[in-house]
């Protein structure tokens, strides 16, 4: 079993997941190379992060004439751009009725929009730039754990319905098969919008974009302190030091002492997958008919997917620790153990490929996006940041070059940010987040 994200494999060779829309070749993924010093010590905008935040803020900026530098203490999307399951869904972390309950009916119904709105900026995107990454549209299921979570699930198509005009579908156990090859759970809500992606071929191509619209990107630079300096920022790296006109912090889940404001309010979360062996055709045709994305109702969830090469990727939050080797193989045979509950017929599968990553949380559960202490942000994605962090680094970026007079009307634009009490970045508390979690599972 290899210790390593399985999509970054598929960047050499053209993935065969089916897609039924046209493939446009996209530009070669330019992976740049680490420099011994910053290729420019003064810049308009220097960006923190290369993955999806940072590279679609990069983009935009380096378009409207800005000289833009982005760094990455490891390299593109080494974060969870390149290790999430490459789900791309509707809604956020809150469910529609938690949605409504804390917000109300108007506030809410803009929160939920705005992630619809994420995914039509990423088509828009894909298209605009020719990015080939294997984006279907191919829906997803979530799939009731305990009978008491369908009946939930009817009353979440409902609430959808009249609240969000957001349509679903309920499918029983007696036809769950047409959707997932497993009798392990209650009946299914299908959400036909949602899609799925490879998250490094995408991650990888927009980092190639943002380099042919002139800015630099730069891997194995660390920001080690940035200071304020009259009307710009000193940005001290382990490359050399940088002046920056303006400073955007796209880091999330690996936001650390540089960004010390930031990092008390983003709790970074260890999320797991492994991926099978290659499987034989009438196997995996089985496991899911219709290659949807799928994730089940439990708060301590499984989630999975078809990949590439005949493969199924199973992943979850199967550790409460920081991601690292032996963490990743406890979560492994963790997600194993899962994978064959819900699927009996992979019993004898080999899994090879294991990895682990983090993801951020904020403290009520929404991405923000913004300025905090003088510095430009998105962050807080609570694992739907595939769209929205690509939404929202773009909508960075035109503020910022619209300058402070220029008003972005987004409803996780500017709101407050709550810090976490007797929090400073290290989150000692998970193991008791995660014993929490499984009670309620248990009580569910």
């Amino acid at each position: 079993m290899k210790q390593r994200v399985y999509w970054l494999d598929t960047l050499e060779t053209e993935s065969r997941v089916p897609n039924p829309e046209p493939r446009v070749p996209s530009p070669e993924p330019r992976v740049p190379s680490p420099e011994p010093r910053v290729p420019s010590p003064r810049v308009d905008v220097l960006v923190v992060g290369a993955g999806y935040t940072g590279l679609s803020a990069a983009r935009r900026l380096a378009k409207s004439g800005a000289s833009v530098l982005v760094v990455d203490r490891e390299g593109v999307g080494f974060g969870a751009s390149s290790r999430n399951g490459g789900q791309v869904l509707t809604g956020l972390r809150h469910e529609p009725a938690a949605l409504l309950a804390a917000f109300g009916a108007s506030r809410a119904r803009e929160l939920f929009d705005a992630s619809r709105d994420a995914m039509v900026h990423l088509e828009q995107l894909l298209r605009e730039e020719s990015i080939a990454c294997d984006y279907a549209r191919c829906g997803h299921i979530q799939a009731a754990w305990k009978p008491s979570h369908f009946d939930a699930f009817r009353d979440e198509q409902a609430l959808l319905a009249k609240a969000f005009e957001h349509d679903v579908a309920l499918v029983s156990t007696r036809d769950q098969r047409m959707e997932i090859g497993s009798d392990r759970y209650f009946g299914l809500l299908v959400d036909e919008h949602s899609a799925g992606l490879n998250p490094a071929r995408y991650v990888h191509g927009l980092a190639a974009v943002a380099c042919r619209a002139g800015a630099r990107v730069v891997p194995g630079v660390a920001v080690e302190r940035i200071e304020r300096q009259a009307a710009a920022w000193n940005v001290t790296t382990s490359a050399g030091a940088v002046l920056a006109r303006e400073v955007v912090i796209a880091t999330n889940g690996y936001t650390d002492s540089a960004a010390p404001a930031l990092r008390r309010r983003l709790i970074p979360i260890g999320s797991y997958s492994i991926v099978t062996e290659p499987l034989p055709e009438t196997v995996v045709a089985g496991l899911l008919p219709k290659s949807r994305m799928a994730f089940d109702s439990k708060h301590f969830l499984y989630y999975f997917r078809l990949a590439g090469d005949r493969r199924l990727l199973f992943g979850g939050r199967a550790e409460f620790t920081q991601p690292g080797p032996v963490a990743t193989l406890r979560a492994a045979r963790i997600l194993r153990e899962g994978m064959t509950t819900i699927f009996p017929q992979l019993a004898e599968a080999a899994i090879e490929y294991a990895w682990g990553g983090n993801v951020a949380f904020t403290r009520d559960e929404l991405p923000h996006a913004g300025r905090l202490d003088g510095l430009w942000f998105a962050a807080g994605y609570c694992g739907h940041g595939i769209a929205l962090a690509t939404h929202l680094g773009d909508l960075v970026a035109q503020r910022l070059a619209g300058g402070e007079g220029r008003r972005v009307d987004h409803p996780l634009f500017d709101l407050p940010l709550p810090s976490i009490p007797l929090y400073r970045g290290t989150p000692w508390f998970l193991p008791l987040v995660g014993a929490y979690y499984r009670v309620k599972d248990w009580l569910s």
